[in-house]
């Protein structure tokens, strides 16, 4: 189908201000370009609670935000760690605050959201490092969480969607922790390729080759493969012994092939899995609620997914 005619509105604004070339400009612009998109979140979906917390890390403490949904019944929850998007260069946990709260408020669960360490003053496999020791420390201490640990999933969305895939790799090769869930929202998976969304839709839909190149290139040290599975989870050897995974993209993404590729992977595998792509919606639609509605309706559909899940 076409381009949402809102969502055509919105590209349309954004080209008439001539944004630069991607790889033109430096990462600070990079954070604070995403930080005013993340200003059209809308209204923030309301939660009972906001605690902001510690966790031990590989490099000293890391940060994390909890939600805790409205109207929660019991002490322990089902419970959903969180990687924001960003590129793994940009982003924050209050850039994507309204991200976390839809989560904890449509799935009925208590969202952790992460602070792991970018790039490039923390290059790879840095974040990746963060995000396995969050989802470990979590799920060993899930209680003080006010989690439940039978019911704790991962979910990442764009770059975040990156770091959830590749850890819950990390964390089914070692076999603990056991996860209930694996979310990915419009991810990145495969860094190492061009799929015919990438070429399809190269520039003017948000996200752009462009933007991919540029946060690739300071996220990944010289020499680096882009093929390395830690960076490109779609390229894993094997993926079997995954957590039942809901896999969400948008038709206009670029992003769009590879998180097909993944679910068709995982149902070779014989994972359990769903997938859809939303139509006629953009990368990150869904952290923009207040130029694109239909951002609503999606977490209304993932939200009862996640409950379902973690019941």
């Amino acid at each position: 189908m076409p381009l949402d005619p809102r969502v055509k509105r919105f590209l349309d604004v954004l080209a008439a201000g001539k944004p630069p070339n991607a790889l033109e400009t430096s990462v600070e612009q990079r954070r604070l370009g995403l930080a005013e998109l993340m200003k059209l979140g809308g209204p923030e979906p309301a939660v009972s609670r906001v605690e902001d917390r510690t966790l031990p890390g590989p490099a000293g403490d890391i940060a994390v935000r909890i939600y805790t949904p409205l109207d929660a019944a019991g002490e322990l929850l089902p419970g959903l760690v969180y990687f924001h998007g960003g590129g793994l260069v940009a982003g924050t946990v209050a850039t994507h605050d309204c991200i976390a709260r839809a989560l904890a408020r449509s799935g009925a669960c208590r969202v952790v959201s992460v602070e792991y360490r970018l790039a490039p003053e923390h290059p790879f496999p840095a974040a990746l490092d963060d995000a396995l020791a969050a989802i470990t420390y979590i799920a060993a201490q899930a209680a003080g969480f006010g989690i439940d640990a039978a019911r704790l999933g991962i979910c990442g969305d764009s770059a975040g969607g990156t770091l959830a895939a590749a850890t819950t790799q990390a964390v089914a090769r070692i076999g603990s922790p056991r996860l209930a869930l694996q979310l990915l929202i419009c991810p990145i998976l495969d860094y190492s390729r061009s799929t015919d969304s990438r070429r399809e839709l190269a520039s003017g839909y948000l996200v752009d080759q462009a933007t991919l190149d540029h946060d690739l290139l300071h996220y990944a040290p010289p020499g680096t493969d882009p093929s390395d599975p830690r960076i490109s989870p779609l390229r894993a050897a094997a993926v079997e012994g995954l957590p039942p995974t809901l896999i969400h993209t948008a038709e206009f993404d670029p992003l769009r092939d590879e998180g097909r590729d993944y679910f068709e992977r995982l149902t070779r595998a014989h994972s359990e899995v769903s997938y859809t792509c939303h139509p006629g919606m953009i990368h990150l639609f869904y952290g923009l609620g207040a130029v694109i509605p239909y951002a609503r309706t999606a977490f209304e559909q993932i939200g009862g997914e996640i409950r379902a899940a973690l019941a």
